[in-house]
């Protein structure tokens, strides 16, 4: 059954899914058309395929693709790094506020379930990474690894393509920061000391609530916030250097929650600590609408409303400077309220160790007789 089958109805105004109860493990029941879609086709609610779908959780669908290219460039003022690396296209952790969901509508496919369903797997970025690392006008700086969607989601424990990226990372003395909210990065734990030992890799936790009802319906196959506690404790033991990244922060949905998480990461050892406000770009804006007024509706139009006083108006605004943190008096109060709690529990960036890129180097091929000379 093709994705369009299981297209919603729901406007950007953020209209009720059809779907009359959310399904066990995902972060969305809507599977609305991406914004590039040509073609739509709507189904009757007695329709069989929405009688499926209301009674099972769609299987995850797996598919290899070989890629171009594998190192992606940006020049935003807003984000710490210049260069990326993802490994993968979509996510099965379904976070319904992930503002990668939208990439998937350049794939004709919905930035919906498809986004959690329908997944790419890159089987060549490792070769096409080395590849890109030794050509002649490489110059090293940091790449971060995962940042559309999370390097150690659950279909790379079969794949190990992040695995293989560090390795190579490793062999060429190449930093690399990378962000996850799951347990499976423990499994490179013996890696990622290698390269914390020469200052090659910083590693990011994503902690969005400790509320595991919450936890639940917005990232339903993530790792509880307990677990990632855990997990920055055991990497900080391991000597490898661990930041947290509060995100998103929520109106009225998590962020009564900002001091407790501040306090609890920094007591497991984490260094330090940063927020981001939602962001609901594009298609994001209706699916987080659905999710609330299917979760929350005794609230979700005030939240709505709030999200519309911080995004001058509207439910995102893009512009560089805001779009992390919001404007206006809630968002004001959003940042002095993190900036006190960081203070007080000494989680600054001035506690991050550097990466370094003075020791880069392109191990000789083989057969390469002038690595002799």
């Amino acid at each position: 059954m093709s994705s369009s089958s299981f297209i919603n109805n729901s406007d950007q105004k953020g209209e009720k899914s059809p779907f009359n109860h959310p399904l066990k493990g995902r972060g969305t029941t809507n599977n609305m058309a991406g914004r590039f879609a040509i073609t739509l086709v709507e189904v009757d609610e007695n329709d069989e395929a929405i009688a499926l779908l209301e009674t099972s959780s769609p299987k995850t669908e797996v598919r290899h693709e070989r890629a171009k290219s594998i190192i992606s460039r940006n020049s935003s003022p807003d984000i710490p790094f210049r260069m990326s690396v993802n490994p993968y296209k979509g996510c099965e952790h379904g976070c319904v506020y992930c503002f990668a969901r939208p990439t998937h509508a350049y794939l004709d496919l919905s930035p919906g379930l498809d986004f959690e369903t329908k997944l790419i797997a890159k089987t060549n970025a490792a070769f096409l990474f080395e590849e890109e690392l030794a050509h002649p006008n490489y110059r090293c700086e940091p790449i971060a690894l995962g940042i559309n969607t999370d390097a150690y989601q659950p279909i790379e424990k079969q794949l190990k393509i992040t695995r293989r990226l560090l390795e190579i990372a490793l062999a060429h003395n190449q930093p690399i920061s990378l962000i996850t909210k799951s347990t499976l990065i423990l499994r490179d734990i013996e890696l990622l000391t290698l390269m914390a030992e020469k200052n090659l890799i910083h590693v990011a936790v994503s902690v969005t609530t400790l509320n595991n009802d919450l936890k639940r319906i917005l990232e339903p196959r993530t790792a509880s916030g307990k677990t990632r506690l855990q997990v920055i404790k055991t990497l900080r033991e391991a000597g490898i250097p661990v930041s947290v990244l509060v995100a998103p922060v929520i109106p009225f949905i998590n962020n009564n929650e900002l001091e407790e998480i501040v306090a609890a990461c920094a007591e497991v050892g984490a260094q330090s600590i940063n927020y981001i406000m939602l962001r609901l770009p594009h298609e994001v804006a209706p699916l987080f609408s659905d999710w609330l007024h299917q979760h929350y509706p005794d609230r979700a139009e005030h939240v709505l409303q709030r999200i519309m006083d911080m995004r001058g108006g509207k439910l995102y605004n893009s512009q560089f400077g805001k779009r992390m943190t919001g404007e206006g008096i809630f968002a004001d109060l959003i940042n002095q309220r993190f900036h006190v709690a960081r203070r007080k529990y000494g989680l600054d960036d001035n506690r991050l160790s550097y990466l370094d890129c003075r020791h880069f180097a392109v191990p000789p091929k083989e057969g390469d007789q002038m690595a002799l000379f």
